[in-house]
């Protein structure tokens, strides 16, 4: 058994550190996150040995009271997004076809369930879960997703179910999303075999409070010029708050992380040499495009300097009492970014691009993902009327390759920097008075 925990380890550090390196960033990366993953995944591979829990939940969920009570959570879609980077996506997209699954189906879905059946992708599968935990507030599709995987492991699954926030959280939806809590801490007793521990999640809570406010400080050094990271750094970066929030590990790794941007700052060092234009993304990234689109960016001195998607794991820290970590969960966890309207999150988008000064705006038109797609040609729209920039809309999915056009994207990606390269060299800061 111990040959076989090295072996997990083995590939999972192979994946981690070979795949991921050829798309992550021009500083080096902190020893801690192959600790602290390599850590990771060997206990939840080997929990069944150790007596721990296994939850997977979703990855908009709210995981603090599993890890108050000791359970290991897992996320699918960080897996499928493993699997996007390490291009397996079309393969086990096609598996997952194969078996009756529709290919319009979002591909963090179809890849998950295809994986389940062969024990497939970089990592040889997701440990069995005792547990599923389903929060609907990032999409629809989850919720039959995990029904499927929850049939297929014949565990118990907990639905928590978010009402879409058009223009606010009424008392009505906080009544509705509070009970609920109440029952996801019933089931979780259930699972266990014991009292819930609520002076654990009081820590717990304020443990993933902080690491969200040390991530947003990571992410606000992109404001500097030049840019110390770009958000193909933040997209791997992300990883921790979004698989151990609530844990010290996170502390430590953004504590060293935000140190060692403000010495790029310090140093002048930007993610990009010479950058001379700065854009925002929007949505999902194309995991198994993410080198290549950096390069492409790159090769036109442009930093994406901000994104929507990483930003979204403390966009909703305004909801959040330390005192009364509980109550305010309920709403933090209702009013994230794909849970509101479409009027709000292009006023969430419009701050970003103030914030961060960015020249254009690029968006992922997502074929796998519907909630965040959807409302994309409103907001450009919004965007282009409100602050003048130019927009660009790619269409491709985050792990299914096979809807991938490099051509066609490359050619789009150079028209759309000569337009925003005119706009810049004819701008009033670079007029020079006769």
């Amino acid at each position: 058994m111990k040959k076989q925990i090295s072996e997990i380890l083995k590939i999972i550090v192979i994946f981690l550190f070979g795949k991921f390196k050829k798309f992550t960033l021009r500083f080096k990366k902190s020893k801690s996150m192959k600790d602290i993953m390599m850590v990771y995944y060997s206990e939840a591979k080997s929990a069944r040995l150790t007596g721990k829990k296994v939850a997977w939940i979703t990855s908009g969920g709210p995981v603090e009271p599993l890890i108050a009570m000791d359970v290991i959570p897992i996320y699918p879609e960080n897996h499928g997004a493993m699997i996007g980077a390490s291009k397996m996506g079309a393969g086990l997209c096609e598996t997952a076809e194969n078996m009756g699954y529709s290919s319009d189906l979002c591909s963090y879905a179809r890849s998950d369930i295809a994986c389940a059946t062969v024990n497939g992708g970089p990592i040889g599968g997701l440990p069995k879960p005792d547990m599923l935990v389903c929060c609907n507030n990032i999409c629809g599709t989850v919720l039959k997703w995990y029904e499927i995987q929850a049939r297929y492991f014949n565990v118990p699954l907990f639905v928590l179910d978010t009402p879409f926030c058009h223009t606010g959280y009424s008392d009505e939806v906080a009544r509705y999303v509070r009970s609920q809590i109440n029952e996801y801490i019933s089931f979780i007793e259930k699972a266990c075999g014991r009292k819930f521990d609520y002076d654990r999640v009081k820590k717990v809570g304020h443990l993933s409070f902080q690491g969200q406010q040390l991530w947003q400080a990571v992410l606000d050094t992109a404001a500097n010029k030049p840019a110390p990271m770009s958000a193909f750094d933040a997209f791997y970066h992300l990883a921790l708050i979004v698989t151990l929030r609530g844990t010290p590990e996170v502390i430590d790794y953004y504590t060293a992380l935000l140190a060692k941007m403000k010495d790029r700052i310090a140093r002048g060092i930007g993610a990009v040499p010479n950058e001379k234009y700065r854009l925002l993304w929007d949505n999902i990234p194309i995991w198994h495009r993410t080198r290549w689109l950096s390069d492409k960016f790159a090769s036109h001195n442009a930093c994406l300097v901000a994104d929507t998607y990483t930003t979204a794991w403390c966009g909703s820290m305004k909801y959040i009492d330390e005192s009364n970590f509980i109550n305010s969960m309920a709403e933090a966890y209702t009013r994230i970014y794909l849970n509101i309207g479409v009027d709000e999150m292009a006023k969430m988008v419009i701050n970003m691009i103030d914030k961060y000064d960015v020249d254009g705006f690029v968006l992922h038109s997502n074929r796998s993902c519907k909630p965040y797609s959807f409302g994309q040609m409103d907001i450009q729209r919004i965007v282009e009327k409100e602050r003048g920039i130019p927009c660009l809309m790619l269409e491709a999915d985050m792990v299914d390759e096979r809807t991938f056009s490099e051509s066609q994207i490359s050619t789009r990606i150079d028209a759309f920097m000569e337009i925003i390269k005119e706009r810049k060299k004819h701008s009033p800061a670079n007029e020079t008075v006769s």
